[in-house]
This record gives C-alpha cells, sequence and structure tokens, in this order.
C-alpha cells in the first residue's frame, strides 16, 4: 500500500520509541514547543521594534536640519 500504509507508521513509531524512549521524546517536544514560542516572541518584538524605528523619510521629515 506504499509508504502511507498505517503498519508502516506503527513500525516507525515502535522503533523511534525503542531508540530514544518515552522520557527523552517528552522532552524533545517540550524544547521544541519552547524554541518555537520564543521565536514567535522574538519576530513580534522585531516587528513592534522596526514600527517604532521608521525612517524620518518614510514619514515625511526631513532629516537635515540645516535644509529647514
Amino acid at each position: 500500500m506504499g509508504l502511507f500504509d498505517w503498519k508502516h507508521w506503527l513500525v516507525l513509531l515502535v522503533v523511534v520509541l525503542v531508540l530514544f524512549g518515552g522520557k527523552r521524546l517528552k522532552s524533545l517536544g517540550a524544547d521544541l514547543a519552547e524554541s518555537i514560542k520564543g521565536f514567535r516572541r522574538s519576530m513580534a518584538s522585531e516587528l513592534d521594534a522596526s514600527a517604532n524605528t521608521e525612517s524620518p523619510s518614510r514619514l515625511g521629515i526631513d532629516s537635515d536640519p540645516a535644509r529647514r
């Protein structure tokens, strides 16, 4: 039935559990979730910082005070 047969996935799951163990897989999942949360927080803070530091030319303000 190909690669997506449920029997193949079951065997693969058993092999992964035997190799890594349930406790290590649980901590791996938690670490992955924390890294995703951290990535999302850093992307949000970068977007906020870039929105607050718009260049003066984009805002229509002349950046050279001598030209006023």
